[in-house]
């Protein structure tokens, strides 16, 4: 069986459409129609129901979509393999971003990146941190920097450095917050993130610990639109410790004593993924990027009893 087949079968199966697919492969959609059937009649199975708005999978191409996509893997990760062998890594990896570059090192991990693997191609996605975790769960994205724990036994990560989040409120709410308790921090306005966010998740638990619900008047799922918001008055929210002090400094916001969160930092991937050459070039760089603080790679937690 030819890979270049499956590979049709996948895009086909991605694309829900002949004519996308083709374009995808760079091939003409006879050529591609013609692999189709080259691979239903040598799997001796149909694998999409042709309609008018597409390509739909059967029963078996549901069945069997999956165990085409591991091989394709599979031979890429070969494929890796040889050249790393050789000397040489190539490939294109999908990297899942958050907070904001400075902070998690961005320019200088792809600069060290680039310089000593310059075949390898870097595909950069924002992400919410627990958007991230999913993504890397469903291999849509290859890798992903993270915010908080691993709760998947299916991932993996090189542990970064450890954030410390802080309270923070308007500059003219000083007085307000100052004697503040759980119960009246509560009432006041809140500026949330969305729920799949590790930063909601540290929050909810927060505030499920003194029995209380917050308030909200906004969601926003940006570092910088939401300090913007606390300093234009709008509410409280929990924000990364070095932005609190900074604009506490300079006196456009307040910081709420009663309370500091930590959650861990970490670049992660899929477990069986470890030894993959990309990815095991990228954590060589890292842990060279975060010499200060890196740790060993977490192994994956184990699987929960049947």
């Amino acid at each position: 069986m030819e890979i270049y087949l499956l590979k049709a079968f996948a895009a086909i199966a991605d694309a829900g459409h002949l004519t996308r697919a083709a374009e995808r492969l760079h091939l003409s959609q006879p050529a591609v129609s013609g692999q189709i059937k080259a691979l239903e009649d040598e799997l001796g199975v149909r694998l999409f129901e042709r309609t008018s708005n597409g390509m739909v999978l059967t029963r078996a191409g549901r069945d069997l979509l999956g165990q085409a996509e591991k091989v394709i893997a599979d031979c890429e990760q070969l494929a890796r393999m040889a050249r790393a062998t050789s000397g040489t890594l190539a490939g294109r990896l999908r990297i899942g971003t958050l907070s904001d570059p400075d902070f998690i090192r961005l320019g200088e991990f792809l600069g060290r990146t680039l310089a000593r693997h310059p075949l390898i191609e870097l595909e950069l996605h924002h992400e919410i941190s627990g958007a991230a975790l999913e993504a890397v769960r469903d291999q849509s994205l290859d890798a992903s920097f993270y915010f908080g724990d691993i709760a998947a036994p299916e991932v993996a990560g090189l542990a970064l450095t450890e954030v410390l989040y802080r309270v923070a409120a308007p500059a003219a709410w000083r007085e307000r917050i100052g004697q503040a308790d759980w119960s009246a921090l509560a009432a006041m306005p809140w500026i949330l993130t969305p729920a799949i966010s590790t930063h909601h998740r540290l929050l909810s638990a927060l505030f499920k610990e003194h029995g209380v619900v917050p308030s909200k008047v906004v969601e926003a799922d940006n570092e910088g639109v939401i300090i913007n918001l606390v300093k234009s008055g709008l509410g409280l929210s929990l924000v990364r410790e070095e932005l609190v002090l900074g604009e506490a400094h300079a006196a456009d916001v307040c910081v709420w004593e009663g309370a500091r969160l930590r959650t861990p930092l970490w670049f992660i991937y899929r477990a069986e993924r470890a030894q993959d050459p990309l990815i095991a070039a990228l954590l060589e760089v890292l842990g060279e990027t975060w010499a200060s603080g890196a740790r060993p790679p977490r192994a994956p937690a184990p699987a929960p009893a049947a």
